[in-house]
């Protein structure tokens, strides 16, 4: 269980202070969970703080009730939290059998590695030696598979890939939540994540605005999509 207690996060805009998380408090203990909200709300924020790549102004950050505040990305990652970028990092130099048994932290066999890349869509023995760029998002999805993390945080994976790539990425976290232990949390803006989400939290200004399943948040958020598409569309 996360949790995030009075989280504020400033930035020094012009030498002014600005608030970029506003006293957020908000307990993640389902196991597929997504972050939603408009652009510059907070969002990814939100996500690199608890990975521990950036650490908040004020408040705290408990993993199963310990106090992991002043832990930095590696000592979290120790903890159990995986981070996977929007853009997912290139390794030169290192094959994809590389970075799964890294991931593991142990010795894997070519079948046992192949099989961590069929649960992602991939083709395995194509991908055994050498990385594909199409491909980065779901090996990076494999990456933290292999290492069996208790909380997995994706930030908009999503961004930058087409709609091929997507329709498959919904294939592969919907076995995820169906398959792997530990909490799932993605931050993201499509209506087919949220809708397989089991908690849908939203934030804008920095704030949390709405926290329930999708149920009871997602027809608000899409109607308030529609609404300002109704208007862009007569403006």
């Amino acid at each position: 269980m996360l949790e995030l207690r009075n989280i504020t996060y400033e930035v020094d805009d012009n030498n002014e202070n600005k608030e970029i998380l506003k006293n957020v408090s908000v307990t993640i203990d389902d196991h597929f969970v997504a972050i939603t909200g408009p652009n510059g709300g907070g969002k990814s924020t939100l996500a690199k703080m608890i990975a521990g790549i950036i650490r908040p102004t004020s408040g705290q950050i408990l993993l199963d009730g310990e106090d992991i505040t002043g832990l930095n990305i590696t000592e979290r990652a120790r903890k159990g939290i995986s981070f996977a970028f929007q853009q997912p990092v290139h390794f030169k130099g290192l094959t994809v059998k590389d970075l799964i048994t890294i991931a593991a932290g142990k010795e894997m066999s070519v079948n046992e590695i192949c099989d961590i890349l069929s649960e992602v869509g991939l083709c395995a023995r194509e991908y055994i030696d050498r990385l594909s760029g199409g491909e980065l998002k779901r090996i990076e999805i494999a990456m933290i598979t292999a290492r069996g993390t208790k909380l997995s945080i994706f930030d908009e994976p999503e961004a930058g890939i087409d709609l091929w790539s997507f329709n498959s990425l919904i294939k592969v976290f919907e076995k995820m939540r169906d398959e792997i232990n530990g909490t799932i949390l993605i931050i993201s803006h499509q209506e087919r994540i949220l809708d397989i989400a089991d908690k849908i939290i939203v934030i804008a200004d920095g704030q949390v605005r709405k926290t329930g399943t999708k149920a009871e948040v997602l027809p608000e958020l899409l109607n308030t999509a529609q609404t300002c598409q109704t208007l862009i569309d007569k403006a």
